[in-house]
């Protein structure tokens, strides 16, 4: 009576299992991380085996070399399901991974030159020391945040400092060779995305409260360092309307006579005056001075305030917009 053919035992939480023969380890072929896929047929017989429906996600291909292989599945919405696949170091020049799911993988100092990674899930991957040069990246997911920034951002909640600068050191890195990879492809929408995030990423190396990480905190709200003129617009119309009000409750002279907030007027009154101290803020602000207004008291040090804030936020702005624009 013939013994049965022991299958591999890899298995994940979610459910997913692999049903290819083991071999002495316990393990397939291609999920022992003990072997090392570095024979030239190994191309060609991962290509078949992904085709022929065998089991993807947690292959272990650490150190492997993969130039030019061809893991797209063609014909179909969804790509290859390789989430969970160790990668570190594979050598993947040339590949074609077009929509390949690699969500919660490790490409870590992966060759990725002159690969197609055109829509391939990178959600929660380990992305550092990759090389991108010549990669197509369009349209790749990597998330929202990195894998490296939310085990920074966790260290930094139970008070592990050196550890999430460590992981906030990492998530720069990654950052930047994005950016680095995404401008060589003229990706600069993708670009300034991810310099934001780069730049992010070292603001959080910086000490709290010190005076550095706080302006540079300031710019990321007023312009995204550079990359967000409509926060340049939102922060003009949200200082505007601060000044308004500030001046309906302080006052200002008009023809004479003082236009202030009053319990005593009645609602269109009170909204009228709202209305003028409107107009007036965004003639201050854009410093146009007409002189049909003019600050009383404590108006004069908010009028002025405004003044200098308004001039800095519309060069701001320009800068900013033509950035963009020329890009």
């Amino acid at each position: 009576m013939n013994e049965k053919t022991p299958t591999c035992c890899y298995h994940e939480d979610e459910g997913f299992s692999c049903s290819e023969p083991a071999g002495s380890s316990g393990l397939c072929y291609w999920h022992d991380p003990k072997i090392v896929k570095d024979k030239p047929e190994d191309i060609k017989n991962l290509e078949n085996f992904a085709r022929n429906g065998g089991m993807l996600r947690g292959l272990a291909l650490k150190r492997a070399k993969l130039p030019g292989i061809d893991l797209v599945r063609h014909h179909q919405k969804t790509g290859f399901d390789m989430t969970h696949a160790e990668l570190y170091r594979a050598d993947l020049q040339g590949a074609h991974l077009f929509n390949l799911n690699l969500h919660n993988a490790s490409l870590m100092k992966a060759d990725l030159r002159d690969s197609n990674v055109h829509c391939a899930n990178l959600v929660g991957t380990n992305l550092l020391g990759i090389k991108w040069n010549g990669a197509k990246i369009e349209n790749i997911s990597t998330g929202s945040k990195l894998k490296q920034e939310i085990l920074a951002l966790e260290a930094e909640r139970v008070g592990e400092k050196e550890i999430a600068r460590d992981y906030f050191e990492q998530a720069e890195e990654i950052y930047r060779d994005l950016r680095k990879a995404a401008d060589r492809e003229g990706l600069f929408a993708m670009s300034g995305d991810y310099i934001r995030k780069e730049l992010t990423m070292r603001r959080h190396q910086m000490p709290k409260y010190s005076f550095h990480r706080i302006i540079s905190k300031m710019i990321d709200i007023f312009c995204g360092y550079g990359e967000a003129p409509l926060r340049v617009i939102g922060f003009s119309m949200g200082l505007i309307i601060t000044c308004a009000i500030f001046y309906l409750f302080t006052g200002l002279n008009y023809d004479g006579k003082t236009h202030i907030f009053e319990m005593s007027n009645d609602f269109s009154t009170n909204l009228y005056l709202f209305f003028n101290c409107i107009y007036y803020s965004v003639v201050t602000f854009t410093t146009l001075g007409y002189g049909d207004f003019t600050p009383i008291g404590l108006s004069r040090a908010i009028a002025a305030i405004e003044a200098f804030t308004g001039s800095f936020t519309i060069a701001l702005f320009v800068v900013v917009f033509v950035k963009k624009m020329t890009r």
